[in-house]
């Protein structure tokens, strides 16, 4: 289904759940669920922060869907409402020093992104996940929402509640970072490999 058709329906359903439509909120969730569960883990390494920050997101999307005007997609309103409950959830239970991506299990890594495998595409993916982790939680969302979920820089914005060039910066310091860490990781595993 191409994107426009995707997002009309997406309106659709979320008008009739504002409507009070439980059938229509049941597709906006099935839709959304496992999207803000892997958007989620990518930015977070704690389950029941994730847990909570999607739960709450969906919750929000029930109670606010009759609130959404269209000054945005549909995708763009709900990843709003999931950037802002996981910074909650953070806020409420995390320290700073917990927040690392490199904490989440493979198990977890291997549900999120299923489309990788045991291969050799499992080292790319642990090089990434712990360049990645090296990115501050801003820099770690706006990649993710950049690159991951194709959202644009104007979207990104809607989102993070920022400036545009906030999020331009954001990314233009991630790439840099990413640019010095990746190297480095590949170079460390290649020196284990080798002794």
């Amino acid at each position: 289904m191409r994107d426009e058709d995707m997002e009309g329906l997406l309106g659709a359903w979320l008008q009739a759940a504002g409507a009070g439509d439980r059938a229509a909120f049941e597709q906006l969730y099935r839709h959304f669920q496992p999207r803000l569960t892997r958007f989620i883990q990518r930015c977070c390494s704690r389950q029941h922060v994730v847990d909570e920050a999607v739960n709450d997101a969906l919750w929000v999307v029930w109670k606010g869907a009759g609130d959404f005007r269209g000054d945005s997609r549909v995708t763009t309103w709900v990843h709003g409402i999931a950037y802002r409950c996981m910074l909650k959830a953070l806020r409420d239970r995390e320290v700073a020093q917990e927040i690392n991506a490199s904490a989440v299990p493979d198990e977890e890594l291997a549900q999120a992104e299923p489309f990788f495998d045991e291969g050799p595409d499992r080292e790319l993916r642990d090089w990434i996940h712990q360049g990645l982790a090296a990115l501050s939680i801003e820099q770690r969302t706006t990649v993710e929402l950049a690159y991951c979920q194709g959202e644009s820089c104007e979207e990104i914005a809607r989102i993070m509640v920022c400036p545009s060039g906030t999020v331009k910066a954001r990314l233009v310091r991630a790439r840099e970072k990413l640019k010095d860490v990746l190297p480095a990781l590949a170079e460390a595993a290649i020196g284990t490999r080798g002794h």
